[in-house]
């Protein structure tokens, strides 16, 4: 059996405005090992967005421990959560979250800068996870010269350059037609199979969450389903 990737220990997050509280998250406690493929599934507002932004270290829990490959998370400050999103998570947004100036390859470069990669290895790195994902041809077109699948397959690269434990991914078919969303998941089975990379996927769509090997069910910020 697969180590375990990450723990999530008694997790609640509680969102405050003004003098209301709202719980978007009830004392989630959720183990996941290395290599495994989740679909987390709920209505809207069961906290899905929420336990994922957690997962990917882009919000802090109000309480309980998070632990990544063994290490604790949730009391680092803003640069060690930066470190851990950047060497750590590939992220895949539903609006693919392109920079509309620059190319496909210079997208996919932008997690090696920040990681410090010198130039001629971003090049070299960008360009392969590109070809990973059949779109070496695009590699100096902007976003506005791609279409909305080759967009996606620029977000999958570009989360994949640096080679992160884990793959998040927030309704990745959400934009596109259901042949090319076909195509898109097909690729990131593949990179679970092939890789071994731990995917968590956030979807409303239930044949997708299908394709998974488990599926998490979230209402009102609790776990009602694991399977």
């Amino acid at each position: 059996m697969e180590a375990e990737l990450l723990r999530l220990e008694g997790v609640s997050k509680v969102y405050s405005t003004g003098t209301v509280e709202v719980a978007a998250l009830r004392e989630v406690s959720l183990s996941v090992r290395r290599g495994e493929y989740i679909a987390v599934t709920g209505p809207s507002g069961s906290g899905k967005s929420t336990l994922l932004h957690i997962l990917g270290c882009l919000d802090r829990p109000t309480s309980g421990r998070y632990l990544l490959e063994g290490a604790p998370i949730q009391d680092l400050d803003d640069y060690g959560l930066a470190r851990v999103r950047n060497r750590r998570i590939g992220f895949v947004f539903q609006a693919f979250n392109l920079m509309p100036r620059y190319t496909a390859r210079k997208n996919v470069e932008l997690p090696l800068s920040y990681a410090g990669v010198g130039r001629g290895s971003r090049r070299e790195r960008a360009e392969a996870a590109l070809a990973s994902v059949g779109l070496a041809v695009r590699a100096h077109h902007r976003p506005s010269e791609l279409s909305g699948g080759e967009k996606q397959r620029v977000a999958i690269a570009r989360a994949l350059v640096n080679e992160p434990s884990i793959l998040l991914a927030d309704e990745p078919t959400g934009n596109l037609d259901t042949r090319v969303g076909t195509e898109i998941v097909g690729i990131i089975e593949d990179l679970n199979a092939r890789k071994g990379i731990t995917v968590i996927l956030v979807t409303h769509d239930l044949a997708l969450a299908g394709r998974c090997r488990r599926r998490i069910g979230l209402v009102d910020g609790e776990i009602v389903e694991d399977r």
